[in-house]
This record gives structure tokens, sequence and C-alpha cells, in this order.
């Protein structure tokens, strides 16, 4: 006789990538793989494959907020996470949710991480000039942690970060300006490794992360995997943290635990035709 039992739910509010590799096909394989039910809210539509987007179309803010709403009835997550919202109504769409949920239950809402995706690897545009706006007057504020890149925490703190002294400085910027936990990533950055006496570490570049929440700061970090070009490594990681936090772990705990796991996840990469994909039950 099978016995039932009672399974964490994330949910992740993002673009769907036809690609398969990031976006909400990324998330819910994420979510699938740490044995968390899986729930969505497409905000957009993209064209896209590992190499380019072609396209990007938004869902209107009505069946956006409806998609939210109809999760929230009956599947109360336990943590929720954003990915590429695109536009400015979006942004407002989830940004007015929550913020009227709390309103509402005097209750504080599942643990948000929000995914501040701006830019493709290719260069397109992923969230208009407008909504980066609203994202950091409306949305940051309400988030329980924001997951920058480099290049997207240049944006949310107007500097240039070249170095793990300059990551720690954004993550306690963004906190200190926005009142979320922060989590810059540096995996674009080279030559990370700190000097010694005999001079700069040997083993190659790490990828280098850092988290800030206003009392516990960590530095994250593991080898590059050599001759591997991988995509959707941000979804991943964002979607692990919402999916560690639904399974009931703290929040430096969620964020460490999702470090290991997008590691092992781009370690097991596989070929599909002349890309790679990330693995994300190699863990």
């Amino acid at each position: 006789m099978s016995r039932i039992t009672h399974g964490p739910v994330a949910l992740t509010i993002a673009g769907s990538d036809s690609g398969g590799g990031a976006g909400i096909q990324a998330d819910l394989k994420t979510f699938a793989a740490l044995g968390v039910h899986g729930t969505s809210a497409i905000a957009c539509l993209t064209a896209q494959n590992p190499s380019r987007v072609l396209a990007v179309e938004t869902c209107s803010p009505g069946i956006l907020r409806q998609q939210i709403e109809a999760v929230f009835e009956e599947l109360l997550p336990g943590a929720v996470k954003t990915g590429m919202l695109f536009s400015e109504e979006n942004v407002r769409v989830v940004a007015g949710f929550f913020k009227g949920r709390h309103a509402a239950t005097r209750r504080p809402c599942p643990p948000l991480v929000v995914d501040p995706v701006m830019v493709s690897t290719s260069g397109v545009i992923l969230l208009k000039p407008a909504a980066i706006k609203i994202l950091k007057e409306k949305l940051l504020p309400l988030a329980t942690l924001a997951t920058p890149n480099r290049y997207e925490a240049e944006i949310l703190t107007g500097r240039k970060l070249a170095s793990v002294e300059g990551l720690r400085t954004a993550a306690r910027e963004i906190h200190a300006r926005f009142g979320c936990a922060a989590l810059v990533k540096g995996g674009h950055l080279k030559n990370v490794f700190p000097e010694t006496k005999r001079g700069r570490r040997e083993g190659g570049r790490e990828a280098v992360d850092i988290f800030f929440d206003g009392r516990t700061e960590l530095l994250l970090s593991a080898p590059f995997i050599k001759g591997v070009r991988t995509h959707g490594t941000g979804c991943t990681y964002s979607a692990a943290i919402a999916g560690y936090l639904a399974r009931g772990c703290n929040l430096p705990q969620a964020v460490k635990r999702a470090k290991e796991f997008v590691t092992q996840a781009i370690a097991g990469s596989y070929r599909i035709r002349k890309h790679f994909a990330l693995n994300p039950l190699f863990h």
C-alpha cells in the first residue's frame, strides 16, 4: 500500500524558454530535482535557443495576475522566485500582488527570491528600462533575497564591479538600499584568487559569489568547469534557493546548498547537439 505524503510547493514567475535551458523550464526541472512540486506563472514567451533570443512577447498583466492567484488559491507555495518579467506592467503586477496579499492577510508572504533578469548572454534586453525603475522601487523592497549577477548588480548600484571586494560592497549596498538580502554572483570575474606569500594561488579560475543579509556574510566559491559553456545557470541557482526555502531551510542554508546544487548541475552537463545542458539531477 502506498503512503501519501505532503510535499513542499514552490512557484516560479518567469519567462518561457523554447530551448528548454532557462526560464520556467529550468526552474521546474530544478524544483523536481529537489523533490518540490513546481508551479508556474508565465510572464512572457521567448523564441530562443542556447545561442540567441529571436523574439520576446509579454503576457498580459491580467493573465499573469490570474496565474499567480490560481496558485495561491489552492497550492500555497512555501517559496516564490521571479525571473524574466520583461515589462513594467508585469513588475507592477507581481509587486502589487505580494503587497496586497500581505495587507489583506496580515501574515507574512512566502519568501520571495528576485532574480533581476535584465540582459541575455547574447546581449538582448530582457527587462525594459522603465521596468528596472519599478523593480527598484516596488519589487526589491518586498524581496527576501535578490540574486543579481555582476552586470545586474552594476545596474542596481551604479558602480563597476571588478573584484571580490567589489561584490562584497555591492551586496551590502543592495541590502542597505532595498532592505533585502543580496547574493551577488561574480561568475564572470577573472583572477579572483587572493594573493599569498608565494604569489597568486594556483588552480585556475573560480566562480565566486557574495551573500549578505545584514548579519551573515558568505563567500561562496567553486572551480570553473573547463570546456563547458552553460545556459540557464542563474535561473537554476535562484530556483534551487527557492526550492530549499520551500523545504524549510533558512536563507543562508538555502543559498549554500543551492551553490553546491548548481555547481554539480554544471559538472554533470550533457551535450544537446552542439550545446551543453545543465543536469539538475546530477546532485
